[in-house]
C-alpha cells in the first residue's frame, strides 16, 4: 500500500483516520524532533520515504519549521498532495509546491462558525467595552473606569466586512440578527450573498470605509495583502470606528493601528491575531479599549475535529479519485 504522513498532531480524529485509510494506505506519524532529522527521514530508505500525501498541522512548525521552499524541495518526488489543516496556509510555500506538482488543500468551511463567533465576540466587546470592564472587576474596581458615552449598541450600526468568504459570510449572518447593516468588499461580488449584504467594489472602497462603524478583516495573508489595512485605509474610517481582526496579524499595519489608537482616531479594536505570534506588541496591552485574544478563533473541540476530518478526507479522496476537495485558489489555476 501507499504511505501517507501525519505531520503534526491528530487530537480528535484518530478513529476517523483509521477508518478513512484502512486498506488504502499505511499511515506514518512524523516523529522528528527537528528539521535535520525530518530531512534525513525524507531521503531514500528513510522513515518517510515513499510517502504520497501529507496531512499537515501548524503544530509541526515547532519541530520542523514551516513548509518553505527548502522543505518543499526536500520532499520525495512521490509526494503529490498536502492536506493542510486550517483555512490559512501562509506557512506553506504554495508556489514551490506547484512547481513540484504538489497540490495543497485547506479546510475553509470547517472553521467558519468558530472564527465568525470569535469575530462577533470581539465586535460586541469592542463596542460595549466589556473586556476592560471585566479587568476592572477582577481587581475589585467596580466600573471604576467605565464611561457610558464610550460604549455603543450593535443594533443599527454598520458592519463592513473586508473579504466575504465563508467566515465573513457567517459573521454577516450573525450580525444581521441584531440587526446591523452589513456591507462588504471582496475582489468580486459574491453571487450567493443575501440581498441585504451590500457589495462595494474597488471603486467604492473609500465609501465603505467612510460608512463603517466596525471594519472586520477576513483577508487571507499573501504577499500582496501584507499590510493591506494600512495608514491610508485606517484614516479613511470615521473617527471612533472599530477594527476587528480574526484573519492574520500581518494583514494590518500594526504600527498604523497603534498610532490610530494613540490619537483617538479608532474608538476600539478587537484582535485575535498578531504579526509575530505568540509575541504580542506590549503597546497593545496599554489600551483599555483593546479586546485581545490569543488566537482563539478555532479553539473549540467541535471545530478542531471538523478540521482534522476534513483535511484527512481531502487526502483520502486524492488517493481514491486522484483529486481531493478544498484546493487552494493558487492551485486551481
Amino acid at each position: 500500500m501507499v504511505r501517507v504522513l501525519i505531520c503534526g498532531d491528530l487530537v480528535w480524529a484518530h478513529k476517523e483516520c483509521e477508518d478513512l485509510f484502512r486498506g488504502l494506505a499505511d499511515v506514518v506519524t512524523m516523529d522528528s524532533p527537528n528539521r535535520a532529522d525530518f530531512f534525513a527521514g525524507l531521503q531514500p530508505g528513510g522513515k518517510y520515504d515513499g510517502i504520497v500525501g501529507i496531512y499537515r498541522h501548524n503544530v509541526s512548525t515547532d519541530f520542523i519549521g514551516i513548509f518553505d521552499g527548502e522543505l518543499v524541495a526536500k520532499l520525495p518526488a512521490t509526494v503529490k498532495w498536502i492536506a493542510h489543516n486550517g483555512a490559512g496556509y501562509d506557512q506553506i510555500d504554495v508556489h514551490a509546491c506547484k512547481e513540484r506538482g504538489i497540490v495543497v488543500s485547506n479546510t475553509p468551511g470547517a472553521v467558519d462558525d468558530a472564527t465568525a463567533t470569535t469575530a462577533l465576540y470581539l465586535i460586541i466587546s469592542a463596542l460595549r467595552l466589556f473586556a476592560h470592564a471585566e479587568q476592572d472587576l477582577r481587581v475589585n474596581k467596580w466600573k471604576a473606569s467605565h464611561r457610558p458615552g464610550a460604549a455603543h449598541d450593535l443594533t443599527g450600526r454598520t458592519l463592513a466586512i473586508l473579504g466575504l468568504g465563508g467566515i465573513g459570510l457567517r459573521l454577516a449572518e450573525l450580525a444581521h440578527a441584531f440587526p446591523m447593516r452589513v456591507i462588504y468588499h471582496s475582489r468580486h461580488k459574491v453571487a450567493h450573498a443575501p440581498a441585504w449584504c451590500e457589495y462595494y467594489g474597488a471603486d467604492r472602497l473609500d465609501a465603505l470605509l467612510a460608512e463603517a462603524d466596525v471594519l472586520s478583516v477576513h483577508v487571507p495573508l499573501r504577499a500582496e495583502t501584507e499590510g493591506f489595512v494600512g495608514e491610508e485605509m485606517i484614516r479613511k474610517l470615521t473617527k471612533g470606528a472599530v477594527i476587528v481582526n480574526t484573519a492574520r496579524g500581518k494583514v494590518i499595519d500594526e504600527a498604523a493601528l497603534i498610532r490610530a489608537l494613540e490619537d483617538g482616531h479608532l474608538g476600539a479594536v478587537g484582535l485575535d491575531v498578531y504579526p509575530n505570534e505568540p509575541e504580542v506588541n506590549p503597546r497593545l496591552l496599554e489600551f483599555p479599549n483593546a479586546t485581545l485574544l490569543p488566537h482563539m478563533g478555532t479553539e473549540t473541540c467541535d471545530s478542531q475535529k471538523k478540521m482534522e476530518v476534513r483535511a484527512l478526507t481531502n487526502l483520502r479522496d486524492y488517493l481514491t479519485t486522484g483529486k481531493g476537495s478544498d484546493i487552494i485558489p493558487e492551485h486551481q489555476q
